[in-house]
């Protein structure tokens, strides 16, 4: 659906041990309009999510081994917000309230019609995204070997380009203006646009950037966070 918040952008990922089912919401899915991603079971999940960042989960909850239930648990409790839309062939009420206080954001009974599933997934997306910043113009900002284009909300390097979220871009471009100097979590909140949102929507943003701007998101180069004080970039080579 072209010009739907929630499409042309948002990237899902499918977690579910039914190949067969996998295969049906890949395909439907991305002829809504989504990219998406597929993973059989929560450790896949997990590597997948390590890996990249995601707009939202839709999640099986009775697998083998690890139970999406534990598995989005496990999420909320690392500190992770990613939206997750559980699926279950155990719809009652006990079932639906475990899967809300896991930290779910919403939950459908299997089995269920393709197009419902893309509508919920809908709605999650247009309550979570908040209205895309205003991204600050700074001059071009090496990061290694890329160069952030605040313009053009990208980096550009010999690998190619990669494109930037609004918010990754406003929040890359705030830091960039002030290259050196620490930022509160609260002063990256208003650049964000997102005042309310809290320290932990800043500190999903800011994972979310590293994940783009560095060799390696667990050991960062540029972005780094100052305990109790914020978060300052170090450009450079």
């Amino acid at each position: 659906m072209a010009g739907d918040i929630a499409a042309d952008t948002a990237h899902l990922l499918v977690v579910d041990d039914d190949a067969r089912l996998r295969a049906l919401l890949q395909r439907f899915l991305a002829e809504q309009g989504f990219r998406v991603s597929v993973a059989p079971d929560a450790a896949a999940a997990r590597s997948a999510l390590g890996a990249m960042a995601f707009d939202l989960v839709v999640l099986d909850v009775m697998m083998p081994g690890e139970t999406g239930l534990e598995l989005v648990e496990s999420l909320r409790a690392q500190g992770n917000d990613v939206p997750v839309l559980m699926l279950t062939a155990r719809g009652g009420p006990d079932d639906r309230v475990a899967g809300f206080e896991g930290g779910a954001d919403d939950y459908l009974g299997k089995p269920f019609d393709p197009r419902e599933l893309a509508l919920r997934i809908r709605t999650i997306l247009r309550r979570v995204t908040p209205p895309a910043p205003a991204v600050l113009p700074v001059a071009p900002v090496q990061l290694g070997m890329r160069w952030f284009d605040s313009e053009r909300q990208e980096l550009r390097g010999p690998d190619g380009t990669v494109r930037l979220t609004g918010g990754e871009a406003a929040l890359l471009a705030a830091l960039a203006a002030r290259p050196g100097e620490v930022l509160s979590r609260e002063e990256i909140a208003a650049a964000l646009g997102t005042p309310e949102a809290g320290e932990r929507a800043v500190d999903v943003q800011v994972t979310r950037l590293r994940r783009k701007i560095e060799p390696d998101s667990r050991e960062p180069r540029f972005l780094h966070t100052v305990r109790h004080r914020g978060y300052v970039l170090r450009p450079g080579p």
